[in-house]
């Protein structure tokens, strides 16, 4: 490890543009993309709740009766999360229902996101519906830029689909260095769930 100095001059200028509604994106093979939204969530919700605009956040592959201690917590500070799928495609017993739950969940968020309400919309996994072809991407690019001008939107998922990294305002890759998955460890309750 290399031993540095801390910087004594502020590394960056401010900004001259407007404060609007932004476009994040977390992606990539790491771990921490949904966790990440989900930081993000708390922080706007922190902020803005007092001032009426909500924070929603839609899970596009949880089941709607999912109980992860995200969803625990979210209900006691007053967060929407609704899942919106039927699980992972691995677990589907009929991949045209899952389509077809994608795409009426694909509609509620898409409702939110137009609605000007919402100071935040998370569509957590929303890549999976996309690159599956459940979706429309056209549709969601459209959204996305059509969206009010205040509101701001994550999306996670592995491989997210280049239009949407070209639209976005932060892109971030998660990059995995090392998984305990891979040492043969399972998911840990309360850190994977």
């Amino acid at each position: 490890m290399n031993i540095e100095t801390p910087p004594t001059d502020k590394p960056y200028d401010k900004p001259e543009g407007e404060r609007r509604g932004i476009v994040i994106v977390n992606t990539g093979d790491g771990k921490g993309k949904s966790t990440a939204a989900f930081g993000l969530a708390l922080r706007a919700h922190g902020r803005h709740h007092v001032h009426g605009k909500a924070v929603k956040i839609f899970q596009f592959m949880k089941v709607p009766s999912a109980r992860f201690g995200e969803h625990r917590m979210f209900e006691q500070l007053g967060i929407a999360i609704e899942g919106l799928g039927d699980g992972f495609s691995w677990k589907s017993q009929d991949l045209e229902h899952s389509a077809q739950l994608a795409r009426n969940g694909w509609e509620k968020a898409k409702a939110e996101i137009l609605s000007g309400e919402n100071f935040m919309v998370v569509l957590d996994e929303l890549t999976y519906p996309l690159i599956y072809g459940w979706l429309p991407l056209g549709d969601v690019l459209l959204t996305l830029k059509s969206r009010p001008k205040d509101v701001h939107v994550v999306i996670t998922g592995r491989r997210c689909p280049p239009e949407i990294i070209e639209l976005a305002d932060t892109v971030t890759e998660m990059t995995k260095v090392k998984h305990a998955f891979n040492a043969g460890i399972p998911a840990q309750r309360g850190i994977e769930d």
